[in-house]
């Protein structure tokens, strides 16, 4: 009898959408993902934490993450959702326009983010190219690029804290 055992190397992410670009996180990190829901907005805090929101009687803050990473505001629309994720023991919610897919990866493949002086840069943690599923179901084999985050990178530690 033969299993199919994951490896070491392998892990699963989440990919979401931001304007054009496609992010990933990895699974592990990941709590739940919520319909978008207004948040409670709260006074003195930097422009990218939208407010704070309910989960199971929990407090979280809600992070525009488009504007965290020196973008603009996403539109909140029809297929907007927030990615509520776990970061040094603190919970967190992102906004994102829409959520893709959850994708098995190598470890192997993934490249080093490049060396560039941006904000972006340096939350990157990596970029795999990945197969994607056409609407009507067809394989496109160039695939598309994945900026894989660095939730910890983010520094986003002392905001979660005034938010909270």
């Amino acid at each position: 009898m033969t299993t199919k055992t994951e490896t070491a190397s392998d892990c699963k992410i989440v990919t979401f959408t931001l304007g054009k670009q496609t992010f990933g996180i990895d699974m592990g990190a990941l709590i739940e993902i919520r319909e978008w829901d207004e948040p409670t907005p709260l006074p003195n805090v930097p422009r990218f934490i939208k407010g704070v929101s309910n989960l199971r009687g929990n407090v979280i803050p809600v992070v525009g993450l488009a504007e965290r990473l020196g973008w603009e505001p996403s539109v909140i629309h029809a297929r907007s959702c927030i990615l509520v994720v776990s970061i040094a023991g603190k919970q967190a919610g992102f906004l994102v326009d829409e959520v893709n897919d959850i994708v098995g990866i190598s470890r192997s493949d993934i490249q080093p983010a490049p060396e560039v002086e941006t904000i972006e840069s340096s939350v990157i943690d990596g970029l795999v190219r990945i197969t994607t599923r056409a609407k009507d179901g067809t394989r496109d084999e160039s695939g598309t690029m994945v900026l894989l985050l660095d939730l910890e990178a983010l520094s986003l530690t002392k905001h979660l804290d005034m938010a909270a």
